[in-house]
């Protein structure tokens, strides 16, 4: 009898005490909610300047972390403006000169239309756990919500952010908060992330505010109004003849 007591004792100790989940395991429960096979999403980009603030909506179809095919639909300045990426490659098709052309080199680093995102931002949708070590630096409370720290470090070189530090919500598995740093140790940008809906099973953060601390402004906000996972994309969508259509 004593040693059933002891067994049972020991069993609620380690329950109580439990540990928390290898920094490794936490990305990957991250990703499960983050990425998809594909994904269609209909979306907002509100971008905060100096002088006051401007909407442009856009549709994406992306497919992995290799193709994405956007289409801004407003405002009229904007409307039929269309991007494609093509695993590291980049292409903008503007209406107003009928022209395709390429993004690369330092200018993936430019702005968005005029917001807090880079084309270099837009362009890397690789796994986590592919690109970045993590180890799990504290915990915190976050909105009420309880977080585990993250600190991520590169371990390939074509990364945009050599470290990030991320705030990972306990229960849900989401990134609720992010700081992207230089390998000088600077920190270039962070971004909020909020209204978390589960979705197809899934939790997914609807919206992200970013915010380039480099450059003044109160950041840019990105909604999704709409999005579905796992659709049949048409494949065509996924062509340089699709910019002009």
């Amino acid at each position: 009898m004593k040693n059933i007591t002891i067994l049972i004792f020991s069993t609620l100790f380690l329950f109580a005490f439990k540990a928390p989940p290898d920094a490794n395991e936490i990305l990957k429960k991250v990703e499960e909610n983050m990425s998809s096979d594909n994904r269609v999403f209909e979306s907002e980009m509100i971008i905060h300047g100096r002088r006051g603030s401007r909407t442009i909506t856009a549709k994406t179809y992306s497919v992995g972390d290799k193709q994405s095919f956007t289409e801004y639909l407003s405002p009229a300045r904007e409307a039929g403006t269309k991007m494609l990426k093509l695993e590291n490659q980049l292409w903008i098709y503007s209406p107003s000169t009928d022209r395709t052309i390429q993004i690369s080199g330092h200018l993936l680093r430019q702005s968005v239309m005029g917001s807090d995102l880079s084309y270099e931002d837009m362009m890397d949708d690789r796994k986590l756990t592919d690109v970045y070590s993590a180890k799990i630096v504290g915990e915190e409370v976050l909105d009420e919500r309880k977080t585990y720290v993250l600190e991520l470090t590169a371990k390939v070189e074509d990364v945009a952010y050599y470290r990030r530090k991320m705030w990972i919500d306990t229960e849900r598995y989401v990134p609720l908060k992010e700081e992207l740093y230089a390998k000088s140790g600077q920190l270039l940008k962070r971004t909020t992330l909020s209204n978390v809906q589960k979705i197809e099973g899934r939790w997914f953060p609807l919206t992200v505010v970013f915010k380039d601390m480099l450059k003044q402004g109160d950041g840019t906000e990105f909604r999704m109004t709409k999005v579905q996972f796992n659709q049949d994309i048409p494949e065509y969508l996924f062509t340089k003849a699709a910019l002009k259509q």
